[in-house]
């Protein structure tokens, strides 16, 4: 029997609306979860709960905040394998990447535990006697936290680790198709002690959010945006947060390059290119878009790229396979388009595409009832282009070539995405070059396109995001606020820039 749940708020269940079943994609008969969908009115009342709760949670002192973060570390890895079995159930991902994505959460636990104890402010000294000045970070009040559902429990544990251990409230609405796996980590997360009102998760379909969110920033209950998903949707929540005078934190898609130097080692390049270009299905924000490699090793790289693939096994994500299914149905369907953007200048050096069934299938494998899918390598692609110059979330991957470091420089930075970039190369002097010119927030050299440590900035810049960065001390500015203090026990007003000493040079002076 499937599950059934409900949004929380407070504490307590909360009223649905409408209800959606989550469906495990690589068994589309099998219902994961009925989930019940609240309203825009509920989301907007989690976010005064959350408002009232967050007074008091800010008053416990920042270490023991650090504390609790420390359990919720605890708490997961004591159920990692449980976690990672219903995130795979749920959105087929397979179960090995699935234990390092929960493994994600504890790592994220284990650096910022710690930052209770080092949310530093800073003592500076005054231009006047007698005067001290101060900083202080101070919570920014209620983040109302959107993720998408491809990375359904470490995505949302860097928004939501940060903004408790720094004395938010938060309001989570994780995607419908994941909500399974939301909902668990939910548990976990309350579980470790956190107060009813300080975390709450509400389950909603898009256009409810959207008005939720509209209706709590005109209350003044949120304070902060976090939203993780796809350009489109960042660009509507930037125009609302914008209104309102905020700066949401916003990771958006990618169309991230990869770029094959003559030097590189063609086999690591392979390597990289495969996990980045179809693991997950090629649904990350970090997966790889288009291989820009360079003339003199196209064909080779081609040629061993291809095998690759067409090697590698697709399957049942609870077995050793390189990716299962597509997410959810509505994925399958936009991913049948981008095979539309397949124009007649391309080849498709791949052996087949489309849906892997009985009548398409992959080896011996024919799908079963399952989402999934052919990966396909395109090769050709020019830039103009929709497969070069759009993010496709699935298992495709563009190819093209370049004779000059600018020319791939120039060719990577083309599409306007910013997240990650690659290159492949033995010459320090083209990683450098490459890094000083690439767009993207996120470099990676002799490395693929996906991967991330939770004490490294992530984020991504253009069409990719705002500049906000994840992970590490620095996403900290987007859960704290600057407060500055000046303290003057002089007994007398001082004026800054007016009642300044000053001690006079002698600037005519010369050595003889």
């Amino acid at each position: 029997m499937s599950r059934q749940i409900v949004s929380i708020v407070g504490g307590k269940d909360a009223e649905s609306a409408s209800t959606y079943d989550s469906i495990n994609p690589a068994r589309t008969g099998e219902i994961v979860a009925r989930v019940g969908l609240a309203d825009a009115e509920t989301f907007a009342a989690a976010c005064r709960t959350a408002k009232e709760a967050q007074r008091e949670w800010a008053k416990v002192p920042a270490p023991v905040r650090g504390r609790v973060i420390a359990s919720i570390g605890r708490l997961v890895e004591a159920n990692a394998e449980r976690l990672a079995a219903l995130v795979t159930e749920e959105i087929g991902k397979p179960y090995g990447e699935a234990l390092g994505e929960v493994r994600e959460i504890v790592d994220t636990c284990d650096f910022f535990l710690g930052e209770g104890r080092r949310l530093y402010g800073q003592t500076v000294p005054s231009e006047m006697p007698d005067k001290n000045l101060f900083t202080f970070r101070t919570p920014v009040g209620v983040a109302a936290v959107v993720t998408a559902g491809n990375f359904p429990v470490a995505v949302p544990s860097w928004y939501l680790v940060p903004a408790l251990l720094c004395g938010n409230a938060v309001v989570w609405k994780p995607a419908e198709y994941a909500a399974a796996s939301a909902h668990a980590m939910y548990r976990l997360f309350v579980a470790a002690g956190l107060p009813d009102g300080v975390l709450n998760i509400v389950f909603a379909d898009g256009a409810e959010t959207f008005r939720g969110l509209e209706l709590a920033l005109e209350a003044g209950s949120v304070q902060k945006v976090g939203f993780t998903g796809s350009s489109a949707v960042g660009r509507k929540i930037g125009e609302l947060a914008g209104r309102h005078l905020q700066s949401p934190c916003l990771e958006l898609g990618g169309k991230n390059p990869m770029v094959i130097m003559p030097d590189a080692d063609l086999d690591l390049a392979v390597e990289g290119a495969l996990f980045s270009g179809f693991g997950t299905a090629g649904q990350r924000c970090t997966s790889l878009g288009t291989v820009i490699v360079h003339e003199s090793v196209h064909d080779a790289f081609l040629e061993r790229f291809v095998r690759a693939v067409d090697a590698a096994r697709i399957g049942d994500p609870r077995e050793d396979v390189l990716a299962g299914p597509l997410l959810d149905q509505k994925f399958a369907d936009r991913y049948e388009e981008y095979l539309t953007w397949i124009e007649p200048h391309h080849r498709v050096a791949t052996a087949a595409k489309g849906r892997i069934t009985k009548d398409n299938p992959r080896g011996d494998f024919d799908g079963a009832d399952g989402l999934y899918y052919h990966p396909v390598v395109v090769d050709g692609v020019r830039p103009g282009d929709r497969l070069f110059m759009e993010e496709t979330f699935g298992p495709i991957v563009g190819v093209t070539s370049f004779s000059t470091l600018d020319e791939a420089i120039e060719l990577a930075n083309l599409p306007g995405y910013g997240l990650s970039s690659s290159i492949y190369t033995t010459d320090a002097k083209n990683a450098f070059r490459f890094r000083e010119g690439i767009s993207a927030g996120m470099v990676s050299v002799n490395n693929s396109t996906s991967g991330a440590e939770a004490h490294l900035p992530f984020g991504g810049n253009g069409k990719s995001g705002n500049g906000s960065r994840q992970s590490g001390m620095w996403v900290l500015d987007q859960f704290t606020r600057w407060q500055a203090m000046n303290w003057d026990h002089s007994g007398r007003l001082q004026k800054a820039q007016m009642d300044v000493a000053e001690i006079v040079p002698d600037l005519d002076f010369r050595l003889a």
